[in-house]
């Protein structure tokens, strides 16, 4: 949710970060009574495109340097990353702990689990769950404090083949754990959909939301990232050649989609995550080549919205729940009104959190050499 685009700007990065987050966005809004098209109910595959671009676009910021000859400011990095993130989440965050009316549900885990990013790894999917989506959050920044050190391994002595073998190791290890996990914590309550200890809460805590088990995306997101940096041709190739890979890259997601129907299903946790995100990253290599007309035309209002595409998932339930508590009453029997009811609070609160938190804060890195 917090990778920088880059410094170019590329328009396609841009406007999948903007259908990223609408995506997300309006996936809950139906959890507010909106009924939209059936592609809507996917939209926590939104969160993976996150995670894909995050890993492109971070990877590529550490993997450019070794590329070149030489070694990544580690000082730098983490800085970039604290004044990225930190300003609006802990905002949002101070929101959430001082005016619990604000909240979309009323119980909240205790503070130490969001102030040390360890939320998706003990939380429990009971009355606690506002500020639920802080999850993907944490599970980026467990990604930003381990890949530095796993790269800086690799390029002690870089050998393609090792790069390969941990590649390989991780996708098929996330495979192999989130089996284990179905099989010993799924599988058993299948047919419990209610109580403390059902299906789905037991699904989420141990399968969707761990770190551990959602490396899918951000793992292609890097590795396109060290094809552009150590295979410059044949990143130069796909780049020539960008719509071969939009058609391969949407089947493959259509393809995940159709095995997510049983969302709490086995062949979902084991395969549907790595074959979503593999079609993700084919999508991102069109989205990124100049070849094709997402990669080289700019769409008004995608970039203001993927430059907002953080504030905007921080704080889009908050404005959605205070819209259900003070016009609830209004708007039920106006799909259409309710809509942009909902949709506009959320982009005013998500608007005035980029300008007042976010943006400074990146203004303040640039004075200070971030």
């Amino acid at each position: 949710m917090v990778s920088n685009i880059s410094a170019s700007r590329a328009p396609g990065l841009d406007l999948l970060r903007a259908i990223a987050i609408i995506w997300v966005m309006l996936y809950h809004y139906e959890n507010y009574g909106g009924r939209l098209a059936a592609f809507v109910g996917y939209g926590w595959m939104g969160v993976d495109l996150f995670f894909v671009l995050s890993g492109y676009l971070i990877g590529w910021q550490l993997l450019r340097p070794y590329a070149g000859g030489e070694v990544p400011r580690w000082g730098r990095f983490f800085l970039r990353r604290a004044f990225r993130i930190l300003p609006p989440y802990l905002a949002v965050l101070g929101l959430y702990v001082l005016l619990p009316a604000l909240r979309e549900r009323e119980g909240m885990q205790p503070l130490w689990m969001f102030l040390t990013f360890g939320w998706n790894l003990f939380a429990s999917y009971g009355p606690n769950l506002a500020f639920s989506h802080a999850w993907s959050l944490c599970v980026e920044e467990h990604f930003y404090l381990l890949l530095p050190p796993l790269v800086w391994l690799l390029a002690r002595r870089p050998r393609a083949w090792k790069t390969v073998c941990v590649i390989l190791l991780v996708l098929a290890g996330g495979m192999a754990l989130r089996a284990w996990l179905w099989r010993h914590q799924v599988a058993p309550v299948l047919d419990v959909h209610s109580g403390e200890g059902n299906m789905f809460q037991r699904y989420i805590e141990s399968i969707y939301y761990p770190t551990y088990t959602r490396l899918d995306g951000l793992l292609a997101g890097v590795t396109l990232a060290a094809i552009r940096a150590f295979r410059p041709a044949w990143w130069a190739w796909a780049m020539a050649r960008g719509w071969l890979f939009l058609a391969p890259g949407l089947a493959m997601v259509f393809a995940a989609g159709w095995i997510f129907r049983d969302i709490f299903g086995f062949a979902g946790a084991v395969i549907g995550y790595p074959l979503l995100s593999a079609g993700l990253a084919l999508v991102l290599v069109a989205a990124a080549s100049p070849a094709t007309w997402p990669g080289r035309v700019s769409i008004p209002g995608v970039r203001a919205i993927a430059g907002m595409a953080f504030s905007l998932y921080l704080i889009h339930k908050m404005a959605y729940h205070q819209v259900q508590q003070h016009l609830g009453a209004y708007l039920d029997g106006s799909p259409l009104l309710g809509f942009l009811a909902f949709n506009l609070a959320a982009l005013a609160a998500g608007t005035m959190l980029y300008l007042l938190v976010e943006r400074p804060a990146l203004r303040l890195r640039r004075r200070v050499g971030g």
